[in-house]
């Protein structure tokens, strides 16, 4: 379904105020089937070279995908291959509007969710264990050919079996993106793991992170009154809960894609939340953080009309003119995307929303509008700026 959004935001909200001068890669399945998924490293490739990228939310394939598309394999996340290729940490904050009531009421500013976008399961190598009598090891051979094995598990039956790594280099520009995200939005920065149950791979996140800080961070964190504070990551849940908001919440790969939707469904909904990709030097993804929405396109391809909020979507689309304008020194171009935000928010505030909004607004006479009329909606908000 976001395909049709994305469309539709081109239709109605940018084309008609901006001459698009991009490169487009199709990163549907249909077009990485026909590539052998070339198509998304192409398009990484291009954020590279040219600095700003926005992407559209995307089918990282099931075994479901897979019989429904005629996949010849399970091909890999798009957005887990971008981020390898720009070795870049995730940053996600919840987009506000007044009125939508939030789920933790003590939650009175953002919190930015920011993800390490390198490893961990999202590049892992599985076995499912059939049979009996089946030993797992961990293997680590060195170049020099020396061996290390430890035994993982025996099978007596049944199981299944998963390794997982991440490197000393992207942890590194993790640690870095994050102090540097929180510098510049002068805001404490908190991260947390389970060092005391994995001693080696999560204490190793928790040295490169403490290391960075007070070789290259303490003082300029000190300058500007802000803190950088680590706690394991179960208290850190516990005091995020508790806390005003107000902060920058760096969490590994497969705690921050949980704790993003956790952050942007308690602030009102998971189409509410920006999703920016920044890499160690400089290049910038932006995205929705919510996936493609399958069951309103399976409603769309009947014929029904479906009240899908594209709120997100037209973020990552301002996000990227904003940056890209940033780049060239194009003061319009910024302008412009402050204009779509503000456009996009006041036609929530003044009561006309996407279905999944309409029970969170606290105003009078809230009425839900199909997901182009919203869009129509916003347009002529944004058509009297």
């Amino acid at each position: 379904m976001t395909r049709v959004l994305w469309d539709w935001i081109k239709e109605l909200l940018i084309e008609p105020f901006v001459s698009l001068n991009m490169l487009f890669f199709d990163l549907g399945l249909n077009e990485r089937e026909r590539t052998a998924d070339k198509v998304t490293r192409d398009a990484a490739e291009a954020i590279l070279k040219y600095k700003v990228g926005v992407k559209c939310a995307t089918i990282t394939p099931n075994a479901q995908r897979v019989e429904e598309y005629k996949l010849s394999k399970m091909w890999l996340s798009p957005n887990g291959t971008i981020r390898t290729v720009l070795d870049g940490t995730v940053f996600r904050a919840p987009i506000i509007a007044k009125g939508l009531k939030r789920f933790v009421p003590g939650w009175t500013k953002p919190i930015t969710v920011a993800r390490h976008a390198y490893g961990d399961v999202y590049r892992n190598v599985e076995f499912l264990v059939e049979g009996k009598d089946a030993a797992g090891e961990l293997v680590l051979r060195m170049a020099d050919g020396k061996e290390q094995r430890k035994k993982i598990a025996d099978f007596e039956g049944g199981g299944v079996l998963q390794g997982i790594h991440n490197t000393d280099k992207s942890i590194t520009s993790f640690a870095k993106s994050c102090f540097n995200y929180a510098l510049s939005v002068k805001q404490d920065l908190w991260f947390g793991t389970k060092d005391t149950i994995s001693k080696i791979y999560d204490h190793r996140f928790k040295d490169i992170f403490q290391n960075v800080f007070e070789t290259e961070y303490a003082d300029r964190f000190k300058s500007v009154g802000i803190s950088y504070d680590y706690t394991l990551i179960d208290d850190s849940v516990a005091r995020v809960v508790r806390s005003n908001g107000g902060f920058v919440w760096a969490l590994k790969n497969y705690d921050g894609d949980v704790m993003s939707d956790m952050v942007a469904s308690a602030f009102g909904s998971l189409a509410m939340m920006t999703s920016v990709l920044v890499s160690p030097d400089g290049c910038f993804e932006y995205e929705a953080a919510h996936g493609t929405v399958t069951r309103h396109f399976y409603k769309y391809q009947k014929g029904e009309k479906t009240s899908t909020n594209p709120v997100a979507t037209i973020f990552a689309w301002s996000g990227a003119l904003r940056k890209r304008g940033e780049l060239d020194g194009n003061e319009p171009l910024m302008t412009f995307a402050d204009k779509l935000e503000k456009a996009t928010l006041n036609t929530i505030e003044s009561g006309i929303m996407t279905g999944d909004l309409v029970s969170l607004y606290e105003g009078n006479n809230a009425r839900a509008a199909e997901s182009r009329e919203f869009l129509k909606e916003v347009k002529k908000i944004l058509d009297s700026m």
